[in-house]
């Protein structure tokens, strides 16, 4: 079985040794259940005739690690039965250009996830309003009034660009601080570009929760993210800023009818960043199972979980 995995360029610099990525997890398991995995990035797609195509590199695993063949190979997509779609935002035009190369892609013969498709049509950050009453008070706008309007009824405010990640260009802010009409002018690029604008959760001075979902599955297994020093969101990876955290019931409950929609969607691999029970965003991109962490944490093997549930997926829809 040939699987290709499209992740990001960053990652393909450091592709060894990186057990931070949840890329790295489920490649090696893979590798360890016999089949064949590719690597590439957005940039090394393309199309001829029609046939879509990719230049990649064949993956191996070494006393533990994952490495990959430097010798550039092309092979038709097609040729793929398992496509992962994983390269990170921003989702710009280069990102969205490459989700069209999938639409080339034979279905009945390739299972691709996420859907490129859907991805496209999905904006983590705006399309969490599929579910408004499980997410702060909110507005999507680039005008200036109203987010001063929004920010004088709500106090505190959190304004995030809507096609970054990891915390990218999100800020507060407070009614009556000086610097309001520079930091709405800056986020919103003059008024010209639209943001997101969220009722500041207070219970955001602990860090956010990660929920993850495989397919209609709510995992029980969950982490908290901390805020890095001298910032109010977390926007660095590392053991100290990574806690186990528990998912309550009220929260299952609340967001297994989020996992069957996404799914339904062609989004079964996602994460959730949660505040007291409130959804502040939805990745669907690349969303990060935080895996190294997880395992630690409750003594599992999540990779295998996920590797099991991706190729359930493949033979119930493929072979």
């Amino acid at each position: 079985m040939d699987i290709l995995f499209v992740i990001d360029r960053l990652e393909l610099k450091y592709f060894e040794f990186n057990n931070l990525v949840t890329n790295f997890w489920i490649i090696r398991e893979l590798l360890n259940e016999n089949k064949n995995v590719f690597i590439t990035t957005i940039d090394k797609l393309g199309m001829s005739k029609g046939i879509p195509f990719a230049h990649c590199y064949e993956s191996y695993e070494k006393d533990g690690n994952i490495f990959y063949e430097k010798t550039d190979i092309c092979k038709d997509i097609n040729d793929f039965q398992l496509v992962m779609f994983r390269p990170d935002p921003p989702v710009d035009l280069d990102y969205i250009n490459a989700t069209y190369i999938f639409d080339f892609v034979d279905r009945n013969k390739t299972l691709i996830l996420n859907d490129p498709k859907a991805i496209r049509d999905f904006n983590e950050k705006m399309h969490t309003c599929k579910f408004l009453d499980l997410m702060p008070e909110n507005i999507v706008t680039c005008s200036k009034s109203d987010i001063i309007e929004f920010l004088n009824r709500n106090e505190e405010i959190v304004l995030k660009p809507l096609n970054a990640c990891f915390g990218a260009g999100v800020m507060t802010l407070k009614k009556g601080d000086k610097n309001t009409a520079v930091i709405i002018n800056t986020m919103t690029k003059n008024q010209t570009q639209l943001i997101m604008v969220q009722k500041y959760i207070p219970k955001a001075k602990f860090g956010d929760k990660r929920v993850m979902f495989l397919g209609e599955e709510v995992l029980d297994v969950c982490v908290q993210k901390l805020p890095s020093n001298d910032d109010f969101k977390f926007n660095e990876h590392c053991d100290s800023n990574i806690i186990k955290a528990e998912l309550t019931q009220s929260e299952k409950e609340k967001f297994l009818p989020v996992a069957k929609e996404l799914t339904k969607l062609g989004l079964p691999l996602v994460g959730l960043d949660v505040i007291d029970e409130k959804i502040i965003e939805i990745n669907v991109t690349s969303p990060c199972y935080f895996i190294k962490e997880v395992n630690g944490h409750f003594g599992c093997n999540l990779e295998k979980k996920i590797t099991d549930f991706i190729l359930s997926q493949l033979y119930a829809k493929v072979c």
